[in-house]
């Protein structure tokens, strides 16, 4: 048990290459030791082939020498002379590989010597045959020395052909046995250190693959977010004991992690993680996650105390605005209304400035026609007379109508008065609309102006007109003066005409004026209108303000109401 796994495996694996080893060896002794059995085996075939190879080498030779006895043709011969130069050849061989068995050797070296005994005689029958002829030939073979020497050659050669077969048999014998003992150390030592290996193998394979199954399981369970697991213990120092130790601590530091993270959902982030280690990565995230999880409820928890407050604040200065605003949407409501009298009254004052201008031009038409009158007079004095009547009723006329404009003046000098009045209201108005009424501003300094310009001609107007009145009566007295004295008409009638120049002169000043009055009085209906327009601006937009600032105060009343949850929410939190 005090094996590592490594130790384990490196064990079986030495333990299945020594069984191998020398099973190896084994088979590599007996290998050798059937290869050496195959090769005396081999190496007795060798020798009795080479014996049966004398032995045909010799019969080749004496047949040779049989057939040139016979028909003395030397083509016969060819088997001789190849024989006698194999045959000491084979014999050397044979001596060459029964040197390990000096019997045998001595035994070849006796053929030998008989095998030099025949070619002897077999040259010598060969030569005679040459020399002497077929008889003499005959007759020496006939002889039966060479028959003696080649049955003693066969003898011999037999005698060692038996002596090999019985080494082979022995051999044959020995080889079988080494065959079987091989095949059996093959066989049953390769079935056995199989076996064995694969019982060794098992058992380690078991001893491992147990422990690592029950691991297996336990963090598919982890891994399934299930940590009610408990481990068996055992007492192993290999790495399956290791493992099984680093993995109870592993679960143990998951458990207090769920525990932890358990006591932070329920709200309660004040307890504590304690990583294992520098290099434990969850444990440090998991603790810097609970203490940036503690500073940012902290400050969430700040922030929604700022928010409830600034939310109140919020709430209450946006009721306090849409208040304000409905209040000057009121007022600019009525400004509108004002302005539309006041544009009406301008609308008026320019009407009646006009009919001013009427009168003012038939006022100039008339003191023409007086001027005209006084440079006839001196030629048409008969009909002063009957042009006095004229005269005085023209007179009374003008007299009217210098007091008819004496009122319209009073009227232009009361709608001034009012336009300068409203100028400031409407200042007013535009200073507290704030951006908005930059605009209204600058048509109410211009109201103002145009009522000045109308105050400074009206006032030209009234003097013009006193002077108008003042001569006008003058003209009344004159016309009595001159309905009395006709006789001083000539007189009269240059005074007349002076006083007419003058009437007519100031005539045209009236005119002047009431054409400026007239002039003034379009600008302040062109400036009203302008002020129309810009108060309903104002009023679109003061309404379109209130609609905002009632939205404004909803969404106050929202934004209070989320910032009282929130609260609640991190009143949750113990930190």
């Amino acid at each position: 048990m005090k094996w590592t796994i490594g130790t384990k495996i490196s064990g079986l694996i030495a333990f299945a290459i020594a069984m191998f080893l020398i099973l190896g060896i084994i088979s590599l002794v007996m290998t050798n030791k059937l290869k050496t059995s195959i090769g005396w085996n081999t190496h007795t075939y060798d020798v009795m082939q080479n014996q049966e190879q004398v032995f045909s080498l010799l019969k080749d030779a004496e047949t040779g020498e049989r057939g040139y006895v016979i028909t003395g043709d030397e083509k016969y011969l060819e088997p001789l002379n190849l024989a006698e130069k194999s045959l000491m050849q084979k014999i050397d061989d044979g001596l060459e590989l029964t040197k390990d068995n000096p019997p045998q050797q001595q035994r070849i070296a006796n053929v030998k010597l008989l095998l030099v005994e025949k070619l002897t005689t077999v040259n010598q029958i060969v030569d005679l045959r040459k020399e002497k002829g077929f008889n003499a030939a005959l007759e020496a073979v006939t002889t039966d020395n060479g028959k003696k020497v080649m049955d003693d050659i066969r003898v011999a050669i037999q005698e060692i052909q038996q002596v090999e077969n019985d080494l082979l048999k022995t051999r044959g014998l020995t080889m079988n046995n080494d065959i079987n003992m091989t095949k059996s150390v093959i066989i049953y030592g390769s079935s056995f250190c199989i076996i064995l290996v694969i019982i060794i193998g098992f058992l380690i394979v078991h001893n491992i693959s147990g422990p690592l199954k029950d691991i297996t399981k336990i963090a598919a369970r982890i891994g399934e977010g299930d940590l009610n697991v408990e481990l068996s213990l055992v007492e192993r120092k290999d790495e399956v004991g290791i493992l099984l130790q680093t993995f109870s601590r592993m679960v143990d530091v998951l458990k207090r992690m769920a525990t932890s993270a358990q006591q932070i959902a329920s709200g309660d982030i004040t307890g504590s993680i304690v990583p294992q280690s520098e290099k434990d990565l969850l444990g440090n995230a998991f603790l810097q996650m609970l203490n940036n999880f503690r500073r940012i409820m902290k400050d969430i928890n700040e922030g929604v105390n700022m928010l409830g407050s600034s939310a109140s604040e919020i709430l209450a200065a946006t009721t306090q605005v849409a208040s304000g605003t409905a209040e000057t949407a009121t007022a600019i409501s009525e400004t509108t209304t004002t302005v539309e009298e006041v544009q009406q009254a301008a609308k008026q004052s320019a009407q009646k400035a006009k009919n001013v201008a009427d009168s003012a031009q038939k006022l100039a038409q008339v003191s023409q026609n007086g001027q005209k009158a006084v440079e006839e007079t001196g030629n048409v004095m008969n009909r002063i007379r009957e042009q006095m009547d004229s005269i005085a009723q023209t007179v009374v006329r003008l007299s009217e109508q210098s007091q008819s404009i004496g009122g319209i003046i009073a009227s232009v000098t009361d709608i001034a008065d009012q336009s300068n009045l409203l100028a400031v209201n409407a200042a007013i108005e535009a200073a507290k609309a704030g951006e908005q009424g930059k605009g209204f501003a600058v048509v109410a300094q211009e109201i103002k102006n145009l009522a000045e310009q109308s105050k400074q001609s009206t006032s030209q107007v009234r003097n013009i007109l006193n002077d108008v009145q003042k001569a006008t009566s003058a003209a009344v007295m004159a016309t009595e003066q001159g309905s009395k004295a006709v006789e001083a008409g000539v007189k009269q009638s240059a005074q007349a005409g002076e006083a007419i120049r003058i009437l007519s002169e100031s005539s045209n000043e009236a005119v002047q004026a009431a054409t400026q009055i007239v002039a003034s009085s379009q600008q302040q209906v062109v400036g009203m209108d302008q002020i129309g327009v810009a108060m309903q601006n104002i009023n679109q937009a003061g309404t379109e303000t209130a609609v905002s600032m009632v939205q404004s105060e909803k969404a106050a009343k929202s934004l209070n109401e989320l910032g009282q949850k929130l609260k609640d929410l991190v009143e949750r939190f113990k930190v």
